[in-house]
This record gives structure tokens, C-alpha cells and sequence, in this order.
């Protein structure tokens, strides 16, 4: 991965658990990082945690929503940074009020809850990819990696809308690989990872209850996850870091599971 030192990554929702911990892993291979989130105090915290690494970087304020805030941010990182030469998308997750329960059934979830759900995983993606993608276009090469999830592929009880955009992003991961491979450089790669069960400030509260034991819902994971654990950020670098490098340079339009075995587990 000694390929990787010098170069400049953006990370979007890069203030929240898993992507704070890919940005420290890849600042420890000489990465400089750009923190975006909407929470500006949080990438200011990650960014920190970069600096410590070894590495430098910025932290700035943008939401994965507003284009005009993207291209700003855009802007900013190449003008203190120099180039744009990794997207990792990693804003999203669910949202209570796009969630199907005992007292909210499926015909009732709000508009509102399920249009946020969806855009900020889709559209944030979308959006992002568009204005650092063209970046990358400029310079004939780059690579953008999506975060997917294990419902991409068999959609969760209880999230409709998470389940649907996570679908979403795979399949625009796979479109948008061949698009800028053959209308700009094959040297641009589109990626995404799909990881399994990691605990996250979105999920908590169906994982875990107030008493911090399993839910009936954590319970029934662990029981179809082989490996009997849920995921820790750390688990992640690995496939990152090999996507991101030189070493995965023919790999795009792939995603790539990190779940533990779920994936792979049929339950009998």
C-alpha cells in the first residue's frame, strides 16, 4: 500500500464513527485527508485525530445535499491541497421516522422521513460524485468508493427506504464505473464496500436497548453472522486500503462485502 502516501482523499460524513476511523487509517499510510459533515465540530474532532496520525488535512462544513456547499468544499481542497485522488462517500444511514415499528406501520412512515432517508444516502452520493468525480476527469484518474451495506442486496425488516438506497448505490456504483472508464480514463475507478452490522450513533437504538443488551433484532444478527460479532471500524481498513491502492487497480464496478459472513450464511 506504499502507493497510497502523498495522496489526497475526501471523505464525506467524515466526522462519524466508521469513516473518522478509515481517515485515521489512511492518514497513518501518509494520506492527506478532507473531512466533510454537515457537523462541523465533529470533522474538526477527526481532523485532529488525522494531525495526531501524522498527516495533514482539512475539516470543513459542507452537507452532501447542497451542491452549492459540495463545489465549495471542492474548491477549498484542491486550492490547500493540491488534487483530488480518492471520494469516499461515506454520508448516510437511517433515520427513526423511516423505520416501521409496532406503533408506526409501513402505511404510515411520513413522506418526510423517507425522502430523507433516501437522498441522504443516494442523492448525497450522487451529488458528491458529481463534483469531486469531475476532479478526477480533469486529472484522468481517481478513485471513488461508495459505502453500500448488507442491505443492498436482501432488504432489512423495519427500513424500506434505507434498504432501497443502499440498492441504489450499488447499482449507480456500477454505472458510474463504466461511464467514467469509458467516456474518461480507465484509470478512474468506482468502487463500494458493503459492510455488515457495525454498531454506528444511526443504528444504536435497534441494536442495543437502553440497558445496552442486545435487542431481539441485535440477537437474531449475531445469530446469522458466522463470525458472532458485530463489526468494529478497524475491520474496514483492510479492503479500503487495498481499494484504494495500486494493488486493486483492475478491480472497479465491485463491491465488496466486509459483514463477518453474513452474506454468505443461509441460516441452516
Amino acid at each position: 500500500m506504499r502507493d497510497l502516501k502523498g495522496k489526497v482523499a475526501v471523505i464525506t460524513g467524515g466526522g462519524g464513527i466508521l469513516c473518522r476511523t478509515i481517515a485515521v487509517g489512511l492518514a497513518e499510510e501518509g494520506v492527506k485527508v478532507a473531512l466533510l459533515d454537515i457537523a462541523e465540530d465533529k470533522a474538526h474532532a477527526a481532523l485532529g485525530e488525522v494531525e495526531k496520525a501524522g498527516s495533514q488535512g482539512v475539516a470543513l462544513k459542507a452537507s452532501v445535499l447542497s451542491r452549492a456547499e459540495l463545489e465549495a468544499a471542492e474548491r477549498e481542497v484542491v486550492s490547500r491541497l493540491g488534487r483530488v485522488d480518492f471520494l469516499i462517500n461515506g454520508a448516510g444511514g437511517n433515520h427513526p421516522r423511516a423505520t416501521t415499528s409496532a406503533s408506526v406501520p409501513f402505511f404510515d412512515l411520513p413522506e418526510d422521513g423517507v425522502r430523507f432517508v433516501f437522498d441522504l444516502n443516494f442523492l448525497g452520493t450522487f451529488l458528491a460524485s458529481q463534483t469531486f468525480g469531475r476532479v478526477m476527469a480533469q486529472q484522468r484518474s481517481g478513485v471513488i468508493l461508495n459505502i453500500a451495506s448488507m442491505s443492498s442486496f436482501r432488504p432489512l425488516t423495519k427500513v424500506p427506504a434505507y434498504s432501497a438506497a443502499k440498492a441504489a448505490v450499488v447499482n449507480f456504483t456500477q454505472w458510474l464505473a463504466v461511464h467514467m472508464a469509458q467516456e474518461y480514463s480507465p484509470n478512474i475507478r468506482v468502487v463500494a464496500l458493503a459492510p455488515g452490522f457495525f454498531l454506528t450513533e444511526q443504528n444504536r437504538y435497534l441494536l442495543l436497548d437502553e440497558r445496552g443488551q442486545l435487542t431481539e433484532r441485535g440477537r437474531q444478527i449475531l445469530a446469522h453472522t458466522p463470525m458472532a460479532r458485530f463489526g468494529q471500524p478497524e475491520d474496514l481498513l483492510g479492503a479500503v486500503k487495498w481499494l484504494l491502492s495500486s494493488e486493486a487497480c483492475f478491480v472497479t464496478g465491485a463491491v465488496i462485502p466486509v459483514d463477518g459472513g453474513f452474506s454468505a450464511f443461509a441460516g441452516v
